[in-house]
């Protein structure tokens, strides 16, 4: 059933999906790997990240390891 909306205003779409209107399904899929070290990702207004020796193994011996295709 269609309707009428008003003002939209969008900042950012990283990956997804953006529909108006009608539609029966949506599925958006993605995958991603990262590898970081110690303390790397940390988030926030005041961090203090004390780190001893560091070693990330980015040896991957699997050549799939989540595929998204046919994967509904």
């Amino acid at each position: 059933m269609p309707a009428i909306i008003g003002p939209v205003q969008i900042i950012n779409v990283g990956g997804g999906v953006v529909q108006f209107g009608d539609t029966l399904f949506i599925s958006p899929k993605s995958n991603s790997k990262s590898t970081t070290g110690q303390g790397a990702l940390n988030t926030g207004g005041f961090i203090i990240t004390n780190n001893g020796l560091n070693a990330s193994n980015v040896l991957d011996t699997n050549l799939i390891d989540q595929p998204t295709v046919g994967n509904n």
